[in-house]
């Protein structure tokens, strides 16, 4: 049975019928660079839950490392990685690179977020180790947290969360819970690139219909939420087509949607754009569409002039 199985969903994983995961991507670890710049970048690892051993990786622009505590205070960005809620970290090369090259376009201060990983801590606990982290990032908010860099750097002013495909599902519903808790006045915008929603029905008439990738997407969300009962309908999935989710209390004044024409949930974060100002929200909704293009293709062709394109607009949208 232990060679039996269950998911395959090659190249990132596959899931056998004892229940072994075995990871084929997004496992190797990038280690930080406090005292090498990397494009002007420094960055570092700290402990934020020694409850469950879970680190953040920190980004700083090398001028910011050297200047005064009272010098000039940065945008702070909160970074949720992506995976499927099954692979990827913090630490991997891949996110490593994107959080230097934002952090040196955007000129801001990053805390990229690890979190532990379905099918061993399947859904909510994804949601809330997230949660456990931006509550210790904002805990620096008087200056007298535990990571200087935050308490040096950081314009509690301006927080941004951010994340790509199940890390920008991640950043939805932290921004929801940040209004239901009270503390949305401390989020300034969100930032959700490729975001990771679906349901049972398509979203649009535009969205595939073809069954095998349908059943494909379901089979990943019963290994990242196998006690779902609503299974791909579920309200932290299901966010766009579920008329029973309400995004109008959003603990945020800006949106950023970022998304690839040719990325099968390129229709969720347009009808998740589409969503959120018909629901009274308030706030101000930007999409950026990038035609021609798959998931996380910035991610993946990290070089490419649309790579860029993303890195530049979401620094834009951050220095707005």
């Amino acid at each position: 049975m232990d060679n039996e199985i269950a998911v395959d969903n090659s190249p990132a994983y596959r899931v056998y019928k004892s229940g072994r995961i075995e990871r084929l991507l997004g496992e190797t670890f990038k280690p930080p660079s406090p005292l090498t710049p990397e494009n002007g970048v420094v960055s570092k690892d700290t402990l934020y839950s020694p409850e469950h051993n879970l680190s953040v990786r920190i980004f700083l622009p090398e001028k910011a490392s050297a200047a005064t505590a009272d010098g000039e205070k940065l945008p702070l960005l909160v970074y949720f990685h992506g995976g499927g809620f099954v692979i990827e970290t913090a630490f991997s090369p891949t996110y490593h690179a994107f959080l230097v090259s934002t952090v040196a376009a955007a000129g801001c201060l990053a805390v990229s977020v690890d979190y532990r990983r379905a099918p061993e801590f399947p859904i909510p606990i994804p949601y809330e180790d997230s949660w456990d982290a931006l509550g210790w990032v904002l805990s620096h908010s008087s200056g007298a947290g535990p990571e200087r860099w935050i308490n040096d750097h950081a314009d509690f002013g301006r927080v941004f969360l951010a994340g790509d495909s199940a890390g920008g599902n991640i950043s939805h519903h932290l921004a929801m819970r940040a209004k239901r808790e009270g503390i949305d006045s401390l989020v300034s915008g969100v930032v959700l690139i490729h975001p990771y929603f679906w349901g049972k029905a398509p979203v649009d008439e535009f969205e595939t219909r073809d069954e095998a990738k349908r059943e494909n997407i379901e089979a990943r969300w019963r290994v990242a939420s196998p006690s779902s009962e609503e299974g791909v309908d579920d309200p932290f999935f299901n966010v766009v087509g579920n008329e029973s989710v309400d995004v109008s209390g959003l603990g945020c004044g800006r949106v950023l949607v970022v998304v690839a024409g040719d990325d099968i949930f390129a229709r969720q974060g347009l009808g998740y754009a589409a969503k959120l100002e018909r629901s009274g929200w308030g706030g101000e909704v930007e999409v950026m569409e990038i035609k021609d293009e798959g998931h996380v293709h910035h991610l993946k062709n990290p070089d490419s002039d649309n790579a860029r394109k993303v890195v530049n607009k979401v620094a834009e949208f951050i220095k707005k």
